[in-house]
């Protein structure tokens, strides 16, 4: 599992074909890509360590305080293409990124992980498989990438 975490001063997902739109405001947008073979114990490391990355400044200007120190909201999009392979040719294989059959029940544990870490009111999503456009302004920037083991 592979979860892309920026730190945003805002957030939001807008899907025009079904009518759905979720904003946050400080926090954090989680682009998240489940690969094949991926089980809950991975679910919830990297949820766990998302929930817990200490990358909101404090008082004295250092990257010390979590999203949960901030009370800031998280918004997670599912994103297949952070498995894509671009190693040979110029058309990027996803042959490692797990199938919706597989991926789908992840993703729900993920957002649930996030909502027992967090509240669930700090919690927006997109959805699943839908074509979205997402709207990203990072703070900092700051963009860490989280893997499971």
């Amino acid at each position: 599992m592979r979860a892309i975490v920026q730190r945003v001063s805002k957030g939001g997902v807008f899907i025009k074909d079904k009518n759905y739109s979720a904003e946050i405001g400080k926090g954090m947008v989680i682009l998240l890509g489940i690969k094949t073979g991926d089980k809950e114990d991975e679910v919830n490391f990297v949820a766990d360590k998302c929930s817990n990355l200490r990358i909101f400044e404090d008082e004295n200007e250092k990257m010390n305080l979590s999203i949960k120190d901030i009370n800031g909201e998280v918004l997670i999009i599912s994103q297949f293409t952070l498995y894509g392979d671009a190693r040979k040719g110029n058309r990027p294989s996803f042959i490692e990124a797990a199938k919706p059959q597989e991926a789908i029940p992840l993703y729900e544990k993920f957002i649930e992980r996030l909502k027992l870490n967090l509240r669930e009111s700090k919690v927006k999503t997109g959805i699943f498989g839908a074509m979205m456009e997402v709207k990203i302004i990072n703070d900092g920037p700051v963009t860490i990438i989280v893997e499971s083991k």
